[in-house]
């Protein structure tokens, strides 16, 4: 079984194995060794499965599950783990799921913060892609090879090794898997420069079909098979970039400056980043809570070139000289990241995956909210203190892709996007329920200044709150629309359509995959 690209129409998943037969129901799977004959049956080596009687299973299972909210006794549990060494091992692994009528979930980093890549109300196995993660650079052609189990990390690490001049626009954050990442779109402080990771995608290793490497580039991970690899478009960036992180309070003025971030940052020159985080604080020296608003920034080009853009579009900000740091690309990464200063890009390479509980909700905004309005925002995140929002400039590159170049729509005439996050440190589950309704109240607070028809979200930050399938992971067009509009908003039609072409039986599935809808594939005849 043979695997190529995308583009030279070689199949990663053989398309006949998406029209084979359910053989066996999971009901008729009675114990591991039936799976685990069929993987021995259908693979020339040996594939590494944990059973939860292995000692490493709990080991593997947290080994990269961010959230812990989904990492307690009550949570259901895969009957087996695999850890594919090779392609081949994940071909095995989805000929052996069909035959025993067992539904699949597919991890590749563990950033999901709803867990759909590792639970299921269903008999599940888990292919855990994290042994897949080898990055070819090729620094003359300003293009990488990258598989799926690899992190955004990782990609940076092995672009600067060998160029002080290419970068690529993901994540901010360097533990996200690479799988996930790009299959939603993918963004990071180039994002107005270049686009998403998404944009940046030029091929990938899977089952070839029409429309189907469309799909693939935001359409959301775990509706159209498994991407093994992907090809990525390097980009340029300067041997020197500029970063600056300034914090204000009220008392300080920062109303107001959120106020006038929202009418510049997205019309700020492409190169510069500008993002805009909100929270609680303890006022100094009253010691009563306050709103802090932190500005930082990443700008593609030295201070003096910063300086002096910032001085003419946001003079309100009161930057000097000395709030700029001069730094390398890779060096902006880290500082984003949280490392210190100087620290070694190594750090980038085999880290352990962050654990918090948490729940994260996403907005897009199309109109400034005035002042007035912005003062009643900051009494009701007053109120629950833990809610904190970060603003995501859009603009420049944003603005000149059409929405149905890919799958992830929020284009031209989008502000910003706010990420809503709540974090606790309480892992009873009356303290998670009380979190947990303060950051809908914050949403449903939002609701009169936020995108509306639909009300836009990020398919990357999935959020289960929108809606989602039946318990067995499969849905009508009507439940699926619901939140597919907002994750999608038109181009969520062809997703339906290419799902139910290249899938017609709905093996890869979620609480949030694309359905397949026999209409679609019998009746329709979209224009992709």
């Amino acid at each position: 079984m043979s695997t190529t690209s995308v583009s030279s129409s070689v199949l990663l998943i053989l398309l006949s194995f998406f029209y084979l037969a359910i053989s066996m129901g999971a009901s008729s799977l009675t114990h591991h060794g039936d799976f685990i004959k069929c993987l021995s049956d259908h693979s020339n080596t040996s594939i590494p499965v944990y059973t939860p009687q292995n000692s490493n299973y709990s080991f593997i299972l947290q080994s990269t599950m961010a959230s812990l909210k989904f990492n307690t006794s009550t949570t259901p549990k895969p009957f087996l783990i695999l850890t594919p060494l090779k392609e081949s091992h994940v071909q095995t692994a989805v000929i052996c799921s069909k035959k025993h009528g067992i539904q699949i979930k597919v991890r590749s980093g563990g950033h999901d913060f709803e867990g759909l890549s590792y639970i299921s109300d269903v008999p599940f196995i888990i292919v855990d892609l994290f042994n897949l993660k080898k990055i070819d650079v090729d620094v003359n052609s300003k293009v990488a090879w990258v598989q799926s189990g690899a992190t955004t990390g990782e990609i940076y690490y092995k672009i600067a090794k060998k160029s002080k001049t290419l970068g690529f626009p993901a994540a901010i954050c360097t533990t996200v898997g690479v799988g996930g990442h790009f299959s939603g779109g993918g963004y990071g402080f180039m994002l107005r420069k270049y686009g998403t990771a998404a944009d940046n995608v030029i091929d990938a290793r899977i089952v070839d079909a029409h429309g189907l490497f469309w799909a693939i580039r935001g359409g959301g991970g775990g509706s159209f098979g498994i991407v093994v690899s992907w090809k990525i478009k390097l980009v340029s960036v300067p041997p020197v970039v500029t970063v600056f992180s300034v914090e204000k309070t009220l008392a300080e003025g920062a109303t107001s400056l959120v106020h006038k971030w929202q009418q510049v940052a997205h019309e700020l020159p492409q190169e510069l980043f500008l993002i805009l985080s909100l929270g609680v604080v303890n006022a100094i020296p009253k010691g009563n809570k306050t709103i802090l608003a932190t500005f930082a920034s990443m700008f593609l080009g030295d201070a003096k070139k910063l300086h002096a853009v910032m001085q003419e579009r946001f003079p309100e900000l009161g930057l000097e000289n000395k709030h700029y740091i001069e730094v390398s690309w890779i060096q902006s990464v880290l500082l984003f990241d949280g490392f210190p200063m100087n620290s070694s890009m190594n750090v980038l390479v085999n880290r352990p995956q962050p654990k918090s509980l948490a729940k994260a909700k996403s907005d897009y905004v199309k109109q400034v909210i005035p002042q007035i309005e912005l003062e009643k925002i900051w009494e009701r995140i007053l109120k629950d203190e833990q809610t904190g929002m970060v603003f995501i400039p859009y603009g420049g590159k944003m603005s000149e892709i059409a929405e149905s170049e890919t799958p992830f729509p929020h284009r031209n005439g989008t502000l910003f996007k706010v990420l809503y996050l709540v974090y606790w440190t309480e892992e009873q589950v009356e303290s998670s329920k009380k979190y947990i309704k303060q950051i809908r109240r914050m949403y449903e607070f939002m609701t009169p200044y936020v995108s509306k028809s639909p009300r836009e979200a990020y398919a990357n930050y999935r959020d289960l709150d929108l809606g989602q399938t039946s318990k067995n992971g499969t849905a009508s067009y009507a439940q699926a629309k619901v939140w597919g509009s907002k994750y999608f908003k038109d181009n969520f039609d062809k997703l339906v359509y290419v799902k139910s072409k290249v899938d017609p039986d709905n093996f890869f599935r979620n609480e949030q995959s694309i359905p397949s809808i026999p209409i679609f594939r019998d009746y329709f005849n979209i224009t992709m």
